[in-house]
């Protein structure tokens, strides 16, 4: 039986994972107030960028600048009294423990001056740090407690895109490789993502893990929130990978056919992937098999062959009846 015949090439199998992952902001906080009371002043629009620190709403501080200024002068007084103490204490006209009295009552009054003021500043709610702020609900007369959500505040420069990865490819991803995230907003783009770190365990009912990667948003088009398409391929084992057209069916599955001591010799299969044209199986085919290509439907296990050359291969790559 004339056939056409090939060597059987190993390649590494390649397994490409596609998941859905989700953006969040390099750093994100939901704004609450430290403290209840009325809304003064709201100081912000949503989509502003803001400053750390720069004043967001303001509740009404009354009270609290009452009880600052009513520390201060319990500062003064007690300043004064240890002053006036210390210009005696030589004289013997007071005794050291009412000094002591002096010095602690000074302290104490500092210490509730500190108090009210951090009172005071816990009115005005300040961004604790630069980035973007967003809607909010709060309006001026609104009462909120330090229950009342203010807005979200991201800093966006940077993106953290989390997706889940099969327990398979587990050891495949580490730190700095990269993968292809594509934006379902903007599927036409594909960005390059940096692997920072893996989750520090698999999860039990889903066998997978999550990978967080990283990627550049200093032109401010992508969003937390957002979903993406993750794509990245690994390589596995290597396997044997044959044209497709080498693989016969038949009612107990795949198979192909060897050359071996000039005669066809058939070797089951199994298909894991394919290729670029290529199928790549597992069975008992070794790396010195010649495996036949063209003519393979007419061939039976154990039947004599006789190899011809395909169109534009040299003379000198066939070998005829050669195992």
């Amino acid at each position: 039986m004339p056939v056409v015949a090939e060597a059987v090439r190993f390649l590494p199998e390649q397994l490409q994972v596609e998941a859905i992952g989700s953006a969040r902001a390099e750093t994100s906080a939901e704004i609450f107030p430290e403290t209840a009371g009325r809304v003064t002043r709201v100081l912000f629009t949503a989509g502003d960028f803001v400053r750390a620190g720069q004043p967001l709403i303001e509740l009404d501080a009354r009270q609290e600048r009452l009880a600052v200024e009513a520390a201060q002068v319990q500062v003064r007084e007690a300043d004064q009294l240890l002053g006036r103490y210390r210009r005696i204490e030589d004289t013997g006209a007071i005794s050291y423990s009412q000094i002591e009295a002096g010095e602690t009552a000074l302290a104490s009054a500092r210490v509730a001056l500190e108090q009210a003021q951090a009172a005071l500043a816990d009115r005005t709610v300040r961004a604790p740090f630069a980035g973007y702020i967003g809607l909010t609900e709060i309006d001026v007369g609104d009462r909120v407690n330090d229950s009342t959500p203010i807005a979200q505040l991201d800093r966006r420069a940077t993106l953290f895109v989390d997706f889940p990865a099969p327990e398979a490819v587990f050891a495949a991803l580490r730190p700095g490789q990269v993968v292809e995230v594509t934006p379902f907003a903007e599927q036409s783009r594909s960005i390059d993502a940096r692997v920072v770190t893996t989750d520090s365990r698999i999860a039990a009912d889903t066998r997978d893990f999550i990978v967080r990667t990283v990627i550049d948003n200093g032109d401010d088009t992508l969003r937390p929130g957002m979903s993406f398409r993750v794509i990245f391929t690994r390589n596995g084992e290597a396997r044997a990978a044959l044209p497709e057209q080498a693989i016969v069916w038949g009612g107990e599955g795949s198979y192909l056919f060897t050359i071996r001591d000039g005669k066809a010799r058939r070797v089951p299969v199994t298909i894991t992937s394919r290729r670029d044209g290529l199928v790549f199986v597992d069975g008992a085919v070794r790396p010195q098999d010649r495996i036949i290509t063209e003519g393979v439907q007419k061939v039976r296990d154990g039947q004599d062959i006789r190899l011809v050359r395909p169109p534009g291969v040299p003379a000198q790559n066939v070998r005829v009846g050669a195992g």
